[in-house]
């Protein structure tokens, strides 16, 4: 009989560090502003950081939250959090104090780091957080200390840099618990694993062919989807992470020149933003860019603006709920001589399943028999396998709805064409997605009754040329009341993370059925007449 130590090993993407830092020790991993960190030096920091959480009384199970854009800490702890078997939470800085604090609650982090950027969205609700909370300051923008606790470089002072044996003994144990951005009105925890982690990541830097000598700019937030799983898909190959605090089109043309770029993952509204930068065509790439996106689909213009500048656009499909990608629009290299307009629509489609992912198709959801692969029947594109999320933390009747008849409910629906390939037409919910970010309808609408003014309020998305789609609320007033935009906009913006907030409002009556619902396509049909409306 075999000894289960010979010939099995649990998965865990914290094993990419340990590998790497011995084949590529002396190579850059990590470049921020005038930063640069050798392999050798990120997993010092590392250990450092896993050595001071265990220091404070962080073990097995344990949630440590990270308030941080992308900078080196961020990057960091997505090592050092789970090697010691604690779970990682990335917290979007983009909500608003009131869910932040809900984040923080629910998931029970016993540790918070915060940058002092973002301070403000701890500060503001520090009496409805649990009592005991460590808080860890990452000094970054300025040597301010908003909150009680100690900084960041201090911290990690404090722990030695003995190498730190991994403490993950099953790899099914959670990872990481990563927060929706409340489509359902209130953010689902979304249980990752380090089997699913390791594979995810494996399966990026098979299908972007990452190799050692990849250069990776961070335009895709970690806190989404722990950044596509690419914090563990760049060190697994001994690329080199830059990391960029902040999505601006001249800084992420500055680093893809002097950094020599090879990689890059945004949202279409990002490279809209690059498409438009009326500097674009004086950038000289030392090498080809490849650009991988997902969201909502990007329009076939934009992805050919972004090639005529040199990039190679690669469309993905996911959620949440699967580590973020899940399906690529592979290339096939017949499809090269098609004109560039039919090049760019067959690149907006959502594509196949990666290698390490292999289960997705489009059903009746109904009776989960596939659809006919025509094109043109609709169903819902229902997913498996070892990058489904474990389920929703603390949340099991929700998880038993995703899960039902042995599949990933994902909720949007598509056609299958004939090739196999997959196709979103339209969302089953009303889910407003806005530059890469899901917004629910029935959050901004709770809101909006919240208003003294508001009888009745319904809000849809629609058309914007940067983000794709904006909320906009259409609003019943109260009788001899007579509130303006201005007011029900500034109210949202007190009561809302700021990309929620309704962009226009409209004053009048609803249609409704006969049964007094409202009916949302007849607003949407009339904000999007004449344009086709592409969800993803």
């Amino acid at each position: 009989m075999s000894s289960s130590k010979v010939n099995f090993e649990a998965l865990t993407p914290v094993s990419f560090l340990a590998r790497t830092a011995t084949v590529f020790p002396d190579k850059v991993a990590v470049v921020y502003g005038d930063k640069r960190y050798t392999y050798k030096e990120f997993q010092e920091r590392v250990h450092r950081l896993a050595n001071a959480l265990t220091n404070v009384g962080i073990g097995r199970g344990d949630k440590v939250a990270f308030i941080c854009p992308n900078i080196p800490p961020m990057l960091e702890a997505h090592f050092a959090v789970p090697l010691i078997g604690a779970v990682l939470v990335s917290v979007n800085i983009r909500l608003s104090p009131r869910e932040v604090a809900y984040i923080i609650n629910h998931s029970e982090s016993k540790v918070v780091f915060v940058d002092n950027e973002f301070a403000g969205l701890i500060s503001q609700k520090l009496d409805e957080l649990a009592k005991g909370l460590n808080f860890v300051n990452i000094c970054d923008v300025s040597d301010a200390r908003p909150l009680e606790g100690t900084e960041y470089e201090e911290f990690l002072a404090s722990g030695s840099n003995a190498p730190v044996p991994c403490a993950v003994e099953d790899e099914r144990d959670a990872a990481c618990l990563n927060y929706t951005s409340g489509t359902t009105g209130v953010p689902k925890g979304v249980v990752y694993h380090h089997r699913g982690a390791y594979l995810n990541a494996l399966g990026e830097a098979l299908e972007h062919g990452m190799n050692s000598s990849s250069t990776y700019l961070w335009t895709l937030p970690m806190f989404h989807c722990n950044g596509w799983c690419f914090p563990w898909a760049v060190t697994s190959v001994g690329g080199t992470h830059v990391c960029l605090r902040k999505v601006v089109a001249e800084e992420i043309y500055r680093l893809i020149e002097e950094e020599g770029v090879s990689h890059l993952c945004a949202a279409p509204t990002v490279l809209i933003g690059m498409a438009s930068y009326p500097k674009a065509k004086d950038v000289r790439m030392k090498r080809q860019l490849n650009v991988i996106t997902a969201a909502a689909p990007p329009a076939p213009t934009v992805i050919k603006n972004m090639e005529s500048l040199g990039a190679l656009v690669t469309q993905v499909y996911g959620l949440t709920e699967v580590y973020g990608p899940h399906s690529i629009c592979e290339w096939q290299s017949p499809w090269d001589e098609h004109p560039a307009d039919e090049r760019a629509k067959l690149k907006a489609r959502q594509g196949v399943p990666y290698i390490t992912a292999q289960y997705m198709d489009v059903v009746d959801p109904l009776t989960l028999e596939p659809v006919p692969r025509d094109g043109q029947t609709l169903g819902e594109i229902v997913m498996r396998g070892n990058n489904v999320m474990t389920g929703y933390y603390k949340q099991d009747s929700a998880t038993e709805e995703a899960f039902k008849g042995g599949w990933f409910h994902s909720g949007d629906v598509a056609v299958m064409h004939p090739n196999g390939y997959v196709e979103i037409k339209d969302r089953s919910k009303d889910v407003i997605i806005s530059g890469g970010e899901n917004i629910s309808s029935v959050e901004i609408e709770n809101v909006l009754y919240s208003h003294p003014d508001v009888q009745e309020a319904a809000v849809i998305g629609v058309p914007d040329e940067k983000w794709g789609e904006v909320p906009k609320a259409f609003i019943v007033p109260k009788p001899e009341t007579n509130p303006t935009s201005e007011e029900i906009i500034a109210f949202c913006r007190e009561n809302l993370a700021r990309f929620k907030v309704p962009k226009s409002i409209e004053f009048g009556e609803l249609p409704k059925t006969g049964t007094g619902k409202v009916m949302k396509h007849a607003l949407r049909n009339k904000e999007w007449a004449g344009r086709e409306r592409k969800v993803n």
